[in-house]
Parts: structure tokens; C-alpha cells; sequence
């Protein structure tokens, strides 16, 4: 067995696994917070789940294919995984300046719920392209 058949395998499972990992970090900061956690520090991690949901409703070989007189599929499907991308990287900004903002101001919950919602976008999106390399063409 080679290594693609063994991530097409264990690859969904790793992802579903990091996945989770990446929400206990979020929850687990707010369990232990003193203070109330505003809504506001939890956008990030949701915009960040939703746009791992996005970038997977996308076919890799929609992305490859190429013909002149198709219905712009391809097209829709780059521009879909664009805006893809800008949630995702645009959440992983969004729970960076929380951090900052949790480290500097002292009214605000303590640092390590900063921290934790840092690595909740981080590892929500690198499950989301961990699951979305590891599936095949014949799982859609």
C-alpha cells in the first residue's frame, strides 16, 4: 500500500481528529475564563469552520478541467475556493488581533483564550484541507 492509498484512507479520520482538537482549545478557553467571553471573540472560529465547509464543497478536478465551451463550472468553482480562502485567512486574522487585544487590554478574557482561538482557526482550517487532499475523485 502506498502512501496516496493510505491518506485516502486515514486522512478523514486525522482531519476529523484535528478538527475537534481545534474546537476543545476553544472550548476549553472558555470554560476556564474568568471573565465572560463576548460573542464577538467567537466569530473567528466560526467563520473559520464555515470556510473549511466551503473550500470542501469544491471537486478537485473541477479546478483542473479546462474546455472553452463549458458553462463556466470552472470558473465558479475558482472563485467559490477564493472566497474560501479569504474567510479562512481573514478568520486566522480576526483571532490573531483578538489575541492581541486579550493581551493588552485588562478588562478582556485572559490570553490563553486568545491563544486558543488562534489554534481553533488554525487547526479548523488545516483539517478542512487536510480532508479536502485527502479525498478522491470516486467520493463524490
Amino acid at each position: 500500500m502506498g502512501l496516496p492509498e493510505l491518506w485516502t484512507m486515514l486522512g478523514p479520520g486525522l482531519a476529523g481528529a484535528v478538527f475537534g482538537g481545534g474546537w476543545w482549545f476553544w472550548v476549553d478557553a472558555v470554560v476556564c475564563s474568568d471573565i465572560k467571553v463576548p460573542f464577538l471573540h467567537y466569530l473567528p472560529g466560526i467563520f473559520a469552520t464555515i470556510a473549511a465547509l466551503m473550500f470542501n464543497g469544491v471537486r478537485r478536478d473541477e479546478l483542473t478541467d479546462y474546455s472553452p465551451f463549458d458553462d463556466n463550472e470552472g470558473c465558479r468553482s475558482r472563485t467559490w475556493l477564493f472566497l474560501a480562502y479569504v474567510i479562512a485567512f481573514t478568520s486566522l486574522a480576526g483571532s490573531v488581533g483578538m489575541l492581541v487585544q486579550d493581551a493588552l487590554l485588562p478588562t478582556t478574557p485572559d490570553t490563553w483564550t486568545g491563544i486558543a482561538g488562534v489554534l481553533q482557526c488554525f487547526f479548523c482550517l488545516a483539517s478542512g484541507l487536510m480532508y479536502w487532499t485527502s479525498r478522491t475523485s470516486s467520493d463524490y
